[in-house]
């Protein structure tokens, strides 16, 4: 058996112990943040969820997304131009790849990322506190014509 929460559990957990009350509605939040790969916006989450909970806000799903930043538990992903992107997944500094085409986001691994942090650090004698590395370029379907609704 594992004992070890799972990411959705940690974080109502964390929650909780700031004094934060978790409703149906920022549970079913938190639930979409913690599990979608694909870096979704504001808009998205409160898209998915409307059939869900009709009565919901735009606002709610805005102000959720504040707690869960004022509390270190989701990377938000700014872009000019764009709606920010949120990863409650990996809440952490991690790079990105973002298709310029269709603007899909996946995660690449990253071996070696903490040694290069180190290693600037040491170089430039800054304290680096936090870091953010996107890669642009255009994701597999798109490079193969597969995607239907490229942005």
């Amino acid at each position: 058996m594992n004992a070890e929460p799972s990411r959705l559990d940690a974080v109502v957990d964390r929650l909780r112990r700031m004094g934060r009350r978790i409703s149906p509605q920022r549970l079913a939040i938190l639930r979409v943040l913690v599990e979608s790969p694909l870096h979704p916006t504001a808009e998205a989450v409160h898209r998915q969820l409307l059939p869900e909970y009709p009565d919901m806000s735009l606002a709610t799903v805005y102000k959720t997304i504040a707690v869960l930043k004022e509390c270190g538990e989701i990377l938000e992903l700014q872009f000019s131009g764009q709606d920010n992107r949120y990863d409650a997944k990996r809440p952490t500094p991690h790079p990105h790849c973002i298709c310029l085409a269709c603007g899909a986001i996946a995660d690449p691994p990253a071996d070696g990322l903490g040694e290069l942090t180190e290693a600037l650090a040491r170089a430039s004698g800054y304290a680096i506190t936090s870091h953010r590395l996107d890669f642009y370029g255009l994701c597999p379907k798109c490079r193969a014509g597969k995607n239907k609704n490229p942005a």
